[in-house]
């Protein structure tokens, strides 16, 4: 793991495998779900996460119903972090039970199906409380994103 870039950190298979995740998530539902990946994290991760959450602009939703999976691959760190319009609706512990399940797949090499597991978990969650409105549109892009470092 720590000679691979993030880039190249998952096969154009897994890649498919997360965006296909994030279509299927965000399939009627008007929530927005987003990966990024870096290779560190110097700092602490909900920091970093929410450094990432701004700069590709997730606080702009209609209704504030973003959720950025973020992971730093060469740190071994990741966080989900939701806006305020979900944050209001979900759970107590949701984000906190989605980290552990892909924290138990994460142990096991599965970075890709771990992801993938948490992106439908929040999207079941996303359909229940912002379902889809015939006028609803894609705010933000499906593509996994790549930091710098």
């Amino acid at each position: 793991m720590a000679t691979i870039s993030a880039k190249k950190f998952f096969t154009k298979e897994q890649k498919d495998l997360i965006k296909g995740s994030i279509l299927r998530a965000e399939l009627d539902s008007s929530g927005e779900i987003k990966v990024h990946i870096e290779n560190f994290c110097e700092e602490d991760v909900l920091d970093r996460a929410a450094y990432w959450f701004a700069r590709l602009n997730m606080h702009k939703t209609e209704l504030r119903n973003g959720v950025l999976f973020y992971v730093a691959v060469k740190s071994k760190k990741f966080a989900i972090i939701g806006d305020q319009g979900i944050n209001a609706k979900v759970p107590e512990n949701f984000w906190d039970d989605v980290k552990n399940e892909m924290g138990e797949e994460f142990k096991k090499g599965k970075f890709a199906e771990g992801l993938s597991n948490g992106i439908e978990k929040t999207g079941l969650l996303l359909k229940k409380h912002f379902p889809y409105h015939s006028d609803d549109i894609n705010e933000l892009s499906d593509e996994i994103s790549f930091g710098d470092n």
